[in-house]
């Protein structure tokens, strides 16, 4: 693996503050997952599901693993057609104030997690993976 200008880039990263959330929820819960929804009932975030509580198949693209400094990374995933529209986006989990999603272990805690996004350079899109 490169470093500086060669190094790979990585699709996702998370904040400080998410990551703390994601070490409390990991105590509580065990290993973690996300599956960026794409809309619908919980509009469109990052859901955090117990590693496994989400079926990811041949729909699904696997943007990359966090390391909020649990045990074990927490992979995100994205479905494969939202991933079309995403594809040169970074994406930054992050968490804020406010009732998160029914569906995302963050929901009871007062918090929600959510994406900062923003289109990579030309040469971040070249060094992807």
């Amino acid at each position: 693996m490169g470093t500086g200008a060669d190094a790979p880039v990585e699709r996702v990263a998370v904040t400080d503050a998410a990551a703390a959330l994601l070490r409390e929820l990991r105590a509580e819960h065990g290993p973690l997952m996300f599956h960026q929804s794409g809309g619908c009932c919980d509009g469109s975030s990052p859901m955090c599901y117990p590693a496994g509580g989400f079926r990811t198949g041949a729909v699904d693209v696997h943007l990359g693993d966090l390391e909020p400094g649990t045990p074990e990374p927490v992979p995100v995933w994205m479905s494969r057609s939202q991933f079309e529209l995403w594809s040169h986006t970074h994406l930054t989990i992050d968490v804020v104030p406010g009732r998160g999603a029914g569906f995302s272990l963050e929901a009871p805690t007062g918090n929600r997690f959510l994406i900062r996004s923003r289109l990579m350079t030309d040469g971040e899109a070249e060094r992807l993976p």
